[in-house]
């Protein structure tokens, strides 16, 4: 029996010869360094810190060829992430997700691509991150961690660090989706339903820091989702053949994976593994939780407070993002934008890719369909740009429409309701 486990002599072997190039952590506003090996929430600044790499060496010590030789999902791209002993990686049988272009749901022509996260453990892309955050948090010593959840995030946490043996509080909105609430804690976590959004559970997260004594693992407020994030960056290079799409569609809440993606390609062209070239970025939000989009439209940095924040697609509903400057700089560095889009568009979007290409999108996946046609019919994207659009989450996860069809199997059956 070959069993999937990340501690092989092999994986040994290769972190003896390639241990951690990380160098230290800066802060991402003014750039002051911090240690490596260190816990670390924010900067001194209040801003996320950035993880930083001895990038030569790691092109001295690894080629694109042998990272595309290694089976396994992120982990493959062990040289580009901070955990130093493979002891205190979590692993729960990752998978590079798969890219599945859509045929009959969008125009003859357009070249549409999907990144189906779904069929990561948890059925998220949050898998990336907290596998990251929850690695890091052993190698530090943390024994117990906390955030604010939407959903999928809390899951990923749950099952990561139930694996790796540490305890977990959750906190999450009162209406998140009762399968979520579920799975988070039968995969091992406490979790607590708050009167409020996720920045109410954020809250409560940050003052009980002291009192408790947790590690805060919230969006961005620790440096390591971010690499666990980049890896979609990683993954998208290699399988577009060391180049990127034209243009990506993000659903964006807190906004790592954005933020992420756009480090990862910066690190890529540091090393000379791609070129210039980069995708222009589109953060994409609900028309009732839109700060990016406000804050992209106004010119400004810094995006204030949504207030009465409400939408359907759950994981986009961050009312405020700790990181939302480096989301703004990222979509203005690439010459992409940020857009809104309504959940009557997110649900009939959802609704048409399934019914036409079989493919079930998560809400925050259907936005960015809906967002793509939105800006194919106002002339933000060309029909001949190579687009790809992020599936964040597996869409069974989700409520569907109740169907009541009955067939009396004791009555006559009349065939020509079939036809």
């Amino acid at each position: 029996m070959v069993l999937f486990n990340l501690e092989t002599e092999q994986t040994r072997a290769l972190y003896q010869k390639n241990p951690s190039f990380i160098t230290h952590l800066e802060c991402s506003m003014h750039g002051d360094l911090y240690e490596k090996g260190m816990p670390h929430g924010l900067s001194e600044a209040g801003k996320p810190l950035l993880v930083r790499y001895d990038l030569e060496k790691i092109k001295q010590s690894v080629t694109k060829h042998e990272i595309e030789k290694r089976a396994g999902g992120f982990w493959k791209y062990r040289e580009f992430l901070p955990v130093q002993h493979p002891e205190n990686v979590v692993s729960l049988g990752e998978v590079m997700t798969p890219l599945v272009p859509l045929k009959n749901s969008v125009p003859e022509g357009t070249e549409v691509i999907v990144k189906d996260e779904g069929r990561l453990p948890t059925g998220s892309f949050k898998a990336r991150g907290l596998a990251l955050a929850v690695a890091m948090a052993k190698e530090l010593g943390q024994s117990h961690l906390a955030m604010p959840t939407n959903g999928n995030a809390g899951a990923a946490l749950a099952a990561y660090a139930s694996y790796a043996g540490l305890k977990t509080t959750v906190f999450c909105p009162d209406d998140t989706p009762e399968t979520n609430v579920r799975e988070i804690e039968l995969q091992g976590a406490k979790v607590y339903k708050v009167n409020g959004l996720i920045n109410d559970c954020g809250k409560i997260v940050l003052d009980g820091k002291d009192p408790i004594g947790w590690t805060d693992i919230s969006t961005l407020k620790e440096p390591y989702r971010i690499e666990g994030k980049k890896t979609m960056g990683l993954e998208l290079a290699e399988q577009y053949g060391w180049d990127v799409p034209d243009v990506i569609f993000y659903p964006t809440g807190g906004g790592t994976g954005l933020i992420g993606m756009w480090k990862a390609f910066a690190e890529l062209e540091a090393i000379g593994w791609i070129g210039s070239k980069r995708p222009r970025m589109v953060a994409v939000q609900s028309t009732g939780c839109a700060p990016i989009v406000k804050a992209w439209e106004d010119g400004v940095e810094h995006a204030p407070l949504w207030q009465d924040a409400h939408t359907t697609a759950w994981g986009i509903r961050v009312p405020a993002a700790v990181g939302d400057f480096l989301i703004l700089r990222a979509v203005r560095e690439s010459k992409g934008f940020a857009i809104a889009v309504s959940d009557e568009q997110i649900f009939q979007a959802r609704d048409k890719v399934a019914e036409k290409d079989g493919f079930l999108l998560c809400p925050e996946g259907a936005a960015t369909f809906a967002a793509w046609q939105q800006a194919l019919e106002t002339g933000q994207v060309r029909k001949d740009e190579r687009v790809l659009l992020f599936n964040c989450a597996t869409g069974l996860k989700y409520p569907m429409p109740d169907i009541d069809r009955r067939i009396d199997c004791h009555q006559p059956i009349d065939y020509d309701l079939f036809k």
